[in-house]
C-alpha cells in the first residue's frame, strides 16, 4: 500500500511540475544554446529539490497535515505566517485562474470541434473547474489515481513526440553559442518557474505519512523525472531549428507550426496540443490539490464530506470568478509568479530551517550542506528576483 502511494505521490511531484509551461522553455532558452540552457536547468532542479528536502526537514517535527501555515507559524511567528499564506494564495490562484481561463478555452475547441456545437469559451471553464474541483474534493487518493492515468497518456503523447522528431536533429544546432549574455539572466525567472511544486509537498507528507526516507525518495524522484524530460525535450527543440528560427517563432504557436513543418507531419501539431491539454490538467490538479489543503488547514476545517465541499469553495470559487470576469488580473499577477515562488520555495524554506537549527538540537533528519547551502540558496532566490524585476523594467529582453 505504502509503495503504491509513494508511486502515486512521485507522479503527483512530476505532474504538478510538467505543466504547460514546459512548451515554453524552448521559447524562453532560444537564444541560448543547448549547453547554456542545460546548464541552468540543471542549477534550477537542484536548487527546487534541496528547497523540497528542507520542507521535509521541517515537517518531521510538525503535525502530518500541517500546511505552510502551520509551518510558518512555528518558526516565522504571525509575520511569517502572514508572508507565508499571502504568498500561497496570491500565487496559487493566479495560476488556477491562469489554469481555468486557458484550460477553458482548450476545453471549449475540443469540445466545438468533437461535437460540432458552438459552446462559449466561459462554459469550457466552469466545466473544467467543476471536474478538477470534483476530483480535488474526493482526496488525494482519487487525485493520485486520476493523475496517474493522465500522466501515463502524457508519458506517451510525449514519446510519439520524440520519436516523430528525433530523426530531425542536427548536432551543429547544439553546439551553437549564446546570442547575448541578456538572455541568460532573462531565462532565469522561467526556467526556475518549471520546477515549481512545492506547494504539493505539504499534502503528499499528509498522504504518504511521517515517514522521511520514504519522503527523500518522492522528492527527488518526483523531481528528476521533469528534469530529464526537459533536457529530451530540450534536445529536440534546439536541435532541429537554428537558435535563429528558434527566436523569429511567433511564440508558442509559431514554433509548434515550425516543428510540424520541419518534420513535414501534421501530426506533431496534434501531439503537443494533446501533450498540452494533459499538463495543464496534471499541473493543474497538484496545484490545486495543495491550495485546497492549504485552506483546510488555515480554515481548521475537517476531513467530513461538508468541510471538504466548503473547503472546495473557497479554493476553486475565486479563481473561477476571476477567469470568467476579471481576466487581466491573473495575466497581471502571473508576471510576478516567478518572486512569489521564490518567497514560496526558496526564502521560506531556507528561513525556516535556519530558524529550527538554532533554536533546536534535535538529532533528526537535517539536509547536507549545513548553513553554507542555506546561503548559496538564498543568493539564488536574490539572483532570480532581481532577472525578474530587470525584465519588467526593461533592463534586459522581456521572453517567455
Amino acid at each position: 500500500m505504502l509503495k503504491n502511494k509513494t508511486i502515486g505521490s512521485m507522479l503527483i511531484v512530476a505532474g504538478t511540475t510538467i505543466g504547460a509551461g514546459m512548451l515554453a522553455l524552448p521559447i524562453a532558452s532560444a537564444g541560448l544554446g543547448f549547453t547554456t540552457a542545460l546548464a541552468l536547468i540543471v542549477c534550477s532542479w537542484l536548487l527546487m529539490t534541496y528547497t523540497a528536502l528542507l520542507m521535509l526537514e521541517l515537517h518531521q517535527y510538525a503535525p502530518r497535515d500541517a500546511t505552510l501555515n502551520t509551518l510558518a507559524k512555528l518558526w516565522l511567528g504571525k509575520k511569517g505566517q502572514y508572508i507565508a499564506n499571502f504568498s500561497m494564495i496570491f500565487l496559487f490562484y493566479a495560476l488556477c485562474a491562469a489554469y481555468i481561463a486557458g484550460g477553458g478555452v482548450q476545453l471549449q475547441d475540443r469540445i466545438n470541434s468533437g461535437f460540432n456545437t458552438n459552446i462559449a469559451p466561459q462554459l469550457g471553464s466552469v466545466i473544467l473547474a467543476i471536474v478538477i474541483a470534483s476530483v480535488v474534493t474526493l482526496g488525494t487518493s482519487k487525485v493520485d489515481k486520476f493523475n496517474r492515468v493522465l500522466f501515463t497518456i502524457k508519458i506517451i503523447v510525449l514519446g510519439s513526440l520524440f520519436y516523430m522528431l528525433s530523426p530531425y536533429v542536427q548536432g551543429k544546432h547544439l553546439l551553437e553559442m549564446p546570442v547575448e549574455q541578456g538572455l541568460l539572466l532573462s531565462a532565469i525567472p522561467v526556467i526556475f518557474t518549471s520546477f515549481g511544486f512545492h506547494g504539493s509537498i505539504p499534502s503528499i507528507v499528509k498522504y504518504v505519512g511521517l515517514d522521511i526516507k520514504v519522503l527523500r525518495k518522492v522528492m527527488i524522484a518526483g523531481a528528476a523525472l521533469p528534469l530529464v524530460i526537459y533536457i529530451f525535450w530540450q534536445l529536440l527543440s534546439q536541435g532541429i531549428m537554428s537558435q535563429a528560427n528558434l527566436l523569429n517563432s511567433e511564440g508558442l504557436s509559431g514554433f509548434v507550426e515550425s516543428v510540424a513543418g520541419i518534420a513535414h507531419n501534421p501530426n506533431v501539431a496534434i501531439a503537443v496540443k494533446l501533450f498540452a491539454d494533459l499538463a495543464l490538467a496534471t499541473s493543474f490538479l497538484g496545484v490545486s490539490l495543495g491550495l485546497f489543503d492549504f485552506f483546510a488547514d488555515a480554515f481548521k476545517k475537517g476531513d467530513n464530506k461538508t468541510d471538504r465541499i466548503k473547503t472546495a469553495f473557497i479554493t476553486f470559487i475565486p479563481p473561477l470568478g476571476f477567469a470568467l470576469f476579471y481576466p487581466q488580473g491573473f495575466i497581471m499577477a502571473l508576471g510576478y509568479a516567478a518572486i512569489a515562488l521564490v518567497v514560496l520555495a526558496v526564502f521560506l524554506p531556507v528561513a525556516m530551517v535556519y530558524k529550527q537549527r538554532m533554536s533546536s538540537d534535535k538529532t533528526g533528519y537535517k539536509v547536507r550542506s549545513g548553513n553554507i547551502g542555506l546561503g548559496i540558496a538564498a543568493v539564488c532566490g536574490i539572483t532570480i528576483i532581481a532577472a525578474q524585476f530587470m525584465q519588467m523594467a526593461g533592463v534586459i529582453p522581456a521572453i517567455g
